[in-house]
């Protein structure tokens, strides 16, 4: 990272470039999973292997959603195949160039802005009932300042829904085999991990603590109603059933 390039601007330039390598989270969904959704079957991940159980949707019709750094092609259709009113925010041109492209595929509208969201958000207060978050604060140096944001612009009782890590993968190797590091996984405060991240492409990180991610949602005035736990999906920990991801369902609190 130069002296004149935030760390957001490096996260971006990752993201497009993962994305023109085929990454898994860039890759938009097929017509065959808009046709599911459009049929009210909407099977939408958070986190890397498990769909967010449908218990957790509000009714979709008509809803005003927010796609929190969901760019991708991934959440936003299928939510907009159930009738919902979608919004899609990303620091990332490839990842919303996919937005683009899928609802011109499949024909419906939706809102595409780019935008940094460790900034404030570019919404008025109360603008939507819904924001989906799959993972990406990994990508934020500091969770609380954005959940502020988001109770910002929902509406009163509205929901969140966010996938978030445990920290567990900033503390293992490469083989997921031995602890090396310590937490916090901060690589502007420890310009050598910012070395690390840089030789390996893996963008600007952070690991975040319960405290921050949990307990920032209740200080910015939500309630959690619900969560699950994940794993990677693939390596070491995955076959041993260690969950490095949860994702949480959150209400904001009325008044």
């Amino acid at each position: 990272m130069d002296g004149k390039s935030s760390y957001q601007d490096v996260n971006a330039k990752t993201v497009n470039r993962w994305v023109d390598e085929g990454w898994e989270w860039g890759r938009p969904v097929d017509h065959e999973a808009f046709v599911r959704a459009r049929d009210g079957n909407p099977q939408i991940r958070l986190t890397p292997t498990k769909a967010m159980p449908t218990s957790w949707w509000p009714k979709l019709v008509g809803t005003r959603v927010l796609g929190l750094a969901s760019g991708g092609g991934q959440q936003m259709p299928l939510l907009a195949a159930a009738g919902a009113r979608c919004t899609v925010l990303d620091y990332s041109e490839a990842q919303l160039k996919s937005e683009r492209e899928v609802a011109r595929r499949e024909g419906y509208e939706i809102d595409v802005i780019h935008a940094d969201m460790t900034k404030p958000l570019p919404f008025a207060d109360e603008s939507f009932d819904l924001v989906v978050n799959p993972v990406s604060l990994v990508f934020v140096r500091e969770v609380e300042p954005i959940w502020r944001e988001v109770a910002r612009v929902l509406c009163p009782g509205g929901i969140l829904v966010s996938g978030l890590d445990t920290g567990i993968n900033y503390i293992v190797d490469d083989t997921e085999s031995s602890i090396v590091h310590g937490l916090p996984f901060d690589p502007i405060a420890e310009p050598e991990l910012a070395k690390r991240l840089a030789e390996e492409d893996g963008g600007m990180q952070f690991s975040h603590t319960l405290e921050e991610s949990l307990g920032g949602l209740l200080r910015a005035g939500f309630t959690i109603d619900d969560l699950y736990e994940d794993t990677n999906g693939e390596g070491r920990l995955h076959d041993l059933g260690i969950p490095s991801y949860i994702a949480v369902r959150a209400t904001r609190l009325q008044g």
